[in-house]
């Protein structure tokens, strides 16, 4: 079965999905968006040109989240990124969002509004997304005391979506150093080996963060 995976290595829902690759060396063939005809093929698969999608032999999957489960359905390796118990899978599915929803999708806000023109920008909307992002920090800093991992001891889908969007809102509005054990957990995702790889696959196009990549990570 041939893996066609449409994706930017600096986008952050595509180093979530990468990640899951990459934990239990699935192969598959990368399309980057910037190569020649991939941008064109993309489009006709989804006119919406949300990024990451998959292809597996015609059929497409849609959402790094849905990407992850379909690898572990039809690809599954030693690292169950879905935890077998069904509890602990609810856990996991649940994190995932909350590291979507109110981490990715705050963090973005600030680098949506740095690419507008500089009289269509919206500065209640950035105080707004700041605000969810100290509420988000305190939530998992506070959840992280006790665990290595976001459902524990186990790395799951949570960590994959934990990973770029940590990774991503610390450069856009820092995590406190009060958070200790939030800013700990971010240096654990940083060092595990799938993130790590992602991460340095991404480093060419750093020039491309609007609001500039600080010299860390």
């Amino acid at each position: 079965m041939t893996l066609e995976f449409f994706a930017h290595p600096f986008s952050s829902y595509c180093q979530k999905a990468l990640i899951a690759f990459y934990e239990n060396d699935v192969p598959f063939t990368y399309r980057m968006l910037e190569d020649p005809g991939v941008g064109e093929a993309f489009a006709a698969l989804w006119p919406l040109k949300r990024f990451p999608i998959l292809r597996a032999d015609g059929r497409v999957v849609l959402e790094a989240s849905v990407i992850i489960e379909y690898l572990q359905v039809h690809h599954p390796g030693p690292v169950k990124l879905i935890p077998e118990d069904p509890d602990l899978a609810l856990e996991a599915r649940m994190l995932d969002r909350v590291f979507d929803n109110y981490v990715m999708t705050p963090q973005g806000k600030f680098v949506y509004d740095a690419l507008r023109p500089a009289d269509q920008r919206d500065p209640l909307g950035v105080d707004e997304a700041r605000q969810m992002l100290d509420t988000s920090y305190a939530w998992v800093d506070q959840r992280m005391q006790d665990r290595t991992w976001a459902v524990g001891e186990t790395f799951t889908l949570a960590d994959c979506a934990a990973a770029p969007s940590l990774f991503y809102a610390d450069w856009t509005y820092q995590i406190p150093e009060a958070c200790a054990a939030l800013r700990a957990y971010r240096e654990r995702l940083l060092q595990r080996p799938s993130f790590a790889r992602a991460v340095n696959e991404a480093r060419p196009f750093r020039h491309y963060f609007p609001l500039g990549a600080p010299d860390r990570d």
